[in-house]
């Protein structure tokens, strides 16, 4: 079945409009993996129809970043879509999702500050503006989104809370390759020698878990141990950031830290950034 394509805002108002029944989005960027596949098939258990938007958001990259060169391959796309049963495609150009230079934007507070949003600051603000918008216009009785971007999906979260936007917001399970890589829609960038240097992420992350029964601060201390050795390899990596942070709002854990948490990691092979992450348990939570 190939999926209904609409482009303009008039267009996905009727295709809305038809639709009888639960509504789940997918929102993506395109560049579509099994990691994205997969969450289709999520929304697909949850909803009697499903919608795919794919829109490359200008104001989730910075300066420097790999706006222009993010992989852009609709045809693919669409036809990965139509494998998956979608009902519904939702593709804006930029005029459609910003007819004007935005003046109000959505601010990521405290919680974008920090970890990936530390490392590309104002990313957060530009990826809530976008996901607000997406979920007023397609008006999705749910949203699911990957748990490998597990910062974005925490202020996700927080911001439907918050600003009591009337979708149930889901997470999606991180799809990895057979050598533990996260699958990514950048690791078609790496070379060889840059890949076998980026699966530290993973094996630190697995080295994190592996510790966690003597709690917080070896978590972290075991990760970093992998990390060191992947900062002097060739080519190396630059790491950005590993924190142990609580999984809803993103601040600090360690020492006597009991309930969950997350390991999370971040960094730069080579002109490819990356990030990782794991969910712990400690003790008991209470």
């Amino acid at each position: 079945m190939t999926p209904v394509v609409v482009r303009t805002r008039e267009e996905l108002a009727e295709a809305r409009s038809r639709v009888e029944g639960t509504l789940a989005l997918v929102p993506t960027m395109g560049a579509l993996h099994e990691g994205h596949l997969s969450l289709i098939r999520q929304a697909g258990r949850r909803a009697g129809t499903v919608a795919v938007s794919i829109f490359v958001n200008p104001l989730q990259f910075g300066p420097g970043e790999d706006f222009d060169r993010y992989p852009r391959t609709f045809a693919a796309d669409l036809e990965a879509c139509a494998a998956e049963g979608v009902d519904l495609v939702f593709a804006p150009g930029r005029e459609i999702m910003y007819p004007g230079e935005p003046q109000v934007t959505i601010k990521s507070g405290p919680m974008g500050e920090v970890a990936e949003g530390a490392a590309r600051p104002g990313h957060f603000d530009g990826m809530l503006t976008v996901v607000l918008k997406l979920l007023n216009l397609v008006r999705p009785d749910v949203a699911i989104f990957g748990e490998k971007d597990a910062q974005q999906l925490a202020m996700i979260r927080r911001m439907v809370a918050d600003l009591n936007v009337p979708v149930e917001v889901v997470g999606g399970p991180t799809v990895r390759e057979p050598d533990g890589l996260a699958l990514s829609s950048r690791n078609r960038y790496l070379s060889a020698a840059e890949r076998e240097t980026a699966l530290a992420l993973s094996r630190a992350l697995r080295a994190g878990a592996d510790a966690a029964a003597a709690g917080p601060d070896a978590v972290t201390a075991a990760a970093n141990a992998v990390l060191d050795k992947a900062t002097a390899a060739d080519p190396p990596l630059g790491l950005d950031y590993l924190v142990l942070v609580d999984p809803s709002t993103f601040t600090a854990v360690a020492g006597s830290h009991a309930g969950p948490a997350v390991l999370a990691v971040a960094g730069r092979v080579g002109a490819t950034h990356l990030i990782d992450n794991v969910s712990l348990q400690f003790g008991k939570e209470h």
